[in-house]
């Protein structure tokens, strides 16, 4: 056992109320991940990350699960252990993200910014918004943010370059700050990257290579049938950063037009698949409608 590892023992506990502090502590960077900071304290005592986090938490079965999921005895017990404010412990968490916009959460990072630095005391951290896939602007800096793998690509989708920084507030204000407008951004994005089958049935075409977000974006429809990888999907909206634009355009313009822009998608398909977009559409406002109605009871 190290000299670390023993000092740390000798002055935690495992089983809260008894925990104390760590006798070495580092001060969280803006927007970094929690498991990012726990990674640095456990690099300092000779720790696996687990095994730090253990130390407070030891119910937790993974790093991962305490950036997604804290209760708020956890998060005291994170903050008490590393002497810091549970707000603190909870702004570097996606704990309060509601489930809509958790699917816009990638499992690993996926983007960087050039200009923020990325190394504290020798340490590589994470941040929260290299995760997020709703962002293509660094939330520090403002300054545009890159691939992980460097295989950046300029964006088709430059000419809604205001739009998409709209759909890009809008999604964010859902996800950190609750405000919705009639409905969710999440939700709205869900919508685009439904399948679409047009009305009339172009040359050679490829079921997969469609999206409900054509419509919006007409460039999108040739853009996709370009890619070698595999789309995106509803349950799975992450899109690579130069996609990423079109997305987040088509969610700021059917959020600012309002309900009829989801009847005139709809217009523009056929058959089952309209059918089911309808279907889609109907549970979702049902939802907002409901989800709105028990807020308004609860301020009563």
């Amino acid at each position: 056992m190290s000299r670390r590892h023993r000092a740390l023992c000798s002055q935690t506990e495992a089983v809260w109320p008894y925990a104390r502090q760590l006798p070495v502590r580092f001060p969280p960077c803006t927007d970094e991940l929690l498991s990012s900071w726990i990674i640095r304290h456990a690099a300092f005592y000779a720790l696996s990350p687990l095994a730090m986090l253990r130390h407070c938490l030891p119910e937790v079965l993974s790093v991962r699960t305490a950036d997604l999921n804290l209760t708020e005895d956890q998060v005291d017990r994170i903050a008490a252990m590393f002497s810091v404010d549970p707000a603190t412990v909870r702004r570097m968490t996606f704990t309060n993200i509601p489930q809509s916009s958790r699917r816009l959460i990638a499992g690993e990072p996926r983007q960087s910014c050039s200009s923020c630095p990325r190394i504290v005391d020798g340490s590589y951290i994470i941040l929260r918004s290299q995760h997020l896939g709703w962002r293509i602007t660094c939330p520090l800096c403002g300054g545009r943010l890159q691939t992980i793998d460097g295989s950046d690509r300029p964006s088709p989708f430059s000419g809604y370059h205001h739009a998409t920084l709209m759909g890009e507030g809008m999604l964010n204000d859902e996800a950190e700050h609750g405000i919705q407008n009639w409905l969710s951004p999440s939700e709205i994005a869900r919508l685009l990257l439904m399948r679409r089958v047009p009305k009339s049935l172009p040359d050679r075409y490829e079921p997969s290579s469609y999206r409900v977000l054509g419509v919006i974006i007409p460039d999108l429809d040739d853009v996709l049938k370009m890619e070698n990888r595999e789309l995106p999907t509803p349950a799975s909206p992450i899109l690579p950063l130069h996609l990423r634009p079109a997305l987040l355009a088509g969610v700021a313009i059917v959020q600012r037009a309002g309900p009829e822009m989801l009847s005139m998608l709809r217009g523009h398909m056929m058959g089952e698949n309209k059918a089911r977009f309808g279907s889609a559409i109907e549970e979702m406002v049902d939802c907002e409608r409901h989800s709105r109605r028990s807020s308004q009871l609860h301020l009563i």
